[in-house]
């Protein structure tokens, strides 16, 4: 009969493990004793573009529980993306498509990960945003587009384009109030020539 001594001198390793099984332990020491690389994601990885059904008007939620999830998972997700404009869907840049079905794993109103890879091509002008003039004057006749005041005309009295703000006074008010809003808060309807 074995007893438990034998067993562990059978099970001994001899010089040579021991030696690789110490290397091992000082490799992965090395690793934790690093600090993570401050490396560009786009430098030297190859990375790839997921996009992830959601819920529609819940895209930022499901932002936030992705994101939390690659925090405490650890996984290699190098961006969540959420294009302006667009309902439904947001992207995911990870390293491999196994990473971002981890990363979205378990995400309240996440539909799931689409089957194929987007390519950068595609979502590229949803991502960069093209500075266009706006030609916006004195005395234009505008349309609020955006605010409490949406789609009511004004009369624009004053351009700060360094501010990119214009302010406006509403043409059905009894009282003309100045009101300051952004640029791209009101739409030109009709120029008034000086």
């Amino acid at each position: 009969m074995m007893t438990e001594e034998n067993i562990l001198k059978q099970n001994k390793p001899d010089a040579e493990e021991l030696e690789k099984m110490k290397e091992l332990e000082r490799e992965d020491q090395k690793k934790e004793d690093t600090p993570p690389s401050t490396e560009s994601p786009k430098t030297g990885i190859n990375t790839h573009i997921y996009a992830l059904r959601v819920t529609s008007n819940r895209e930022d939620q499901v932002m936030t529980f992705v994101s939390s999830n690659v925090k405490r998972k650890k996984v290699d997700v190098y961006s969540v993306i959420r294009p302006h404009g667009m309902r439904g869907y947001i992207f995911i840049e990870a390293a491999s498509k196994t990473d971002a079905e981890q990363a979205a794993y378990g995400v309240p109103y996440a539909r799931g990960i689409l089957g194929s890879e987007v390519g950068y091509g595609e979502i590229e002008h949803m991502l960069e945003q093209a500075k266009k003039e706006i030609n916006i004057k004195k005395n234009d006749i505008a349309e609020i587009i955006s605010g409490p005041f949406k789609r009511e005309n004004c009369k624009i009295s004053r351009v700060d384009k360094a501010k990119e703000e214009v302010v406006v006074e509403l043409l059905e008010a009894a009282v003309p109030i100045p009101i300051t809003l952004k640029m791209d808060a009101v739409k030109v309807i009709r120029r008034e020539e000086d």
